[in-house]
């Protein structure tokens, strides 16, 4: 892209004032095809949301960013912390970053995250390890550490796939040419295992380096056909949305946006260069990306949402039946300020995470908040697993007792283990009884694995 572009929107941007925001009515709708999607906030009075994460006991789990982590009620709102992280250093954009959560949660009770913290005086970055237990996290483990970083382009979103690695965004730290360079972790996608070492099947042995040439990717997601995807932030043109393939390189700072330039054309076709799917000029700050699967809100089914910081907007980008073009691209949720992190919930509700405290927006009283955008008169159609492979409970979560049901008069004996693995309790069904009442108001705060047999349930004390 010609850098005169960079130039004219820099004065632009010094010339226009902050938008002032205005409170959240009480509800909205717009439409979305023939549906009708409404908006409301859950939770009120936060500080730049950064990550929200649908959890293995269907709460929300949230970063801010000065360091807090807290589990969010869908239902009421109610916002539980559950640690603050003291070594974590917020300037400007900095602070504590993306997050994922191990997925056998039950058995691996790890939270993963990534924040920017000083050391002797120098602003750095690192991945860090914590453990859930007694409703607390704690333990903290570093797998990754002193990467260069300074407050602003800092990425960092976090991704766990199947195969149980992690991947990890990071920004250039404002040190363009580091993004190009393969021993430089800055402008980077990394792949780990999740204890921090590198996978043996990496594109570079010995390398955590997955993709390079990147400026400041902060959306990471993954599709059910398994193609990635990541948002990133241009300059002051050619915001992308890139599809992610091991090995590439994705250009900057060469290259701005798609090839279109002489100097870039010769650059991609040395380097790998995987043009983005789709880009935007002038600039939305392109932030938390998520992939709508639900058929609660049908037009939005197997597409993208993309949340936006300088464009304000919720973008839907429709993706083609392969999965690697977007055809059409649709803005909606205008008007609610910054808008930084997104997750979706198995009933199809999107949750949004505004960011009009983090010092570039002039926020609303209410403000910071999770938004809640879900089509009301949806009805989810149950479906009926085989009978050897349910076992219900309820509540969950629960603080003094449950009712078990299982769904055939066999396996008597009940055991409800600890997210460690360690037996707690054991309880039994009355003989020829299909349901029993159980005591755990003795069983600390945290999520537990109740078994029946063969069948399981996760269970969520609080």
């Amino acid at each position: 892209m010609n850098r005169l572009y960079n130039c004219l929107s820099a004065l632009l941007l010094v010339a226009t004032p902050l938008a002032a925001q205005t409170p959240l009515p009480a509800l909205t709708t717009f439409p979305v095809g023939a549906t009708t999607v409404t908006v409301s906030a859950l939770t009120t009075g936060l500080t730049v949301p950064w990550e929200l994460v649908w959890g293995p006991d269907n709460f929300i789990w949230m970063t801010e960013r000065g360091g807090r982590i807290s589990r969010v009620n869908p239902a009421t709102g109610a916002v539980t912390p559950l640690i603050t992280l003291a070594d974590v250093a917020t300037s400007s954009e900095g602070g504590l970053l993306g997050m994922a959560l191990h997925p056998d949660f039950a058995t691996s009770p790890y939270v993963y995250v990534v924040y920017n913290y000083t050391e002797n005086g120098i602003y750095l970055e690192k991945l860090v390890r914590l453990t859930y237990a007694n409703g607390t996290l704690g333990a903290p483990l570093v797998l990754l550490g002193n990467i260069p970083a300074t407050s602003t382009h800092s990425g960092s979103r976090l991704l766990i796939l199947p195969d149980r690695t992690l991947l990890m965004s990071t920004g250039d730290a404002q040190q363009q040419p580091q993004a190009q360079n393969p021993a430089s972790l800055n402008g980077k996608i990394l792949r780990l295992n999740l204890d921090g070492s590198v996978p043996a099947n990496n594109p570079t042995a010995g390398s955590p380096v997955y993709t390079l040439g990147h400026r400041n990717p902060q959306g990471l997601v993954r599709s059910p056909s398994g193609r990635l995807y990541s948002s990133e932030h241009g300059p002051n043109n050619d915001d992308e949305l890139n599809l992610i393939e091991p090995g590439r390189n994705y250009g900057w700072p060469t290259v701005e946006g798609f090839c279109n330039q002489p100097a870039e054309q010769t650059f991609c076709t040395q380097n790998n260069v995987r043009e983005p799917l789709t880009t935007w000029t002038p600039t939305l700050g392109v932030a938390g990306l998520t992939y709508y699967n639900s058929p609660a809100i049908p037009g939005w089914q197997n597409h993208l949402l993309l949340a936006s910081l300088k464009g304000s907007r919720l973008t839907d980008l429709a993706l083609n039946a392969a999965g690697d073009a977007i055809p059409t691209r649709t803005d909606y949720l205008t008007g609610f300020g910054r808008l930084r992190a997104i997750c979706v919930s198995p009933q199809g509700r999107v949750y949004v995470g505004t960011s009009n405290r983090d010092g570039r927006n002039s926020p609303a009283p209410t403000d910071d908040r999770i938004l809640v955008l879900e089509n009301r008169a949806y009805v989810a159609t149950a479906t009926t697993a085989p009978a050897a492979a349910r076992l219900r409970l309820w509540p969950n979560p629960a603080r003094r007792n449950i009712t078990l049901e299982r769904p055939a008069l066999a396996d008597d004996v009940i055991i409800i283990s600890d997210a460690l693995g360690r037996q707690m309790q054991t309880a039994r069904f009355p003989a020829g009884q299909k349901q029993v009442i159980v005591s755990v108001e003795h069983l600390k705060p945290g999520v537990y694995l109740v078994q029946n047999g063969s069948r399981n349930q996760r269970l969520v004390i609080w």
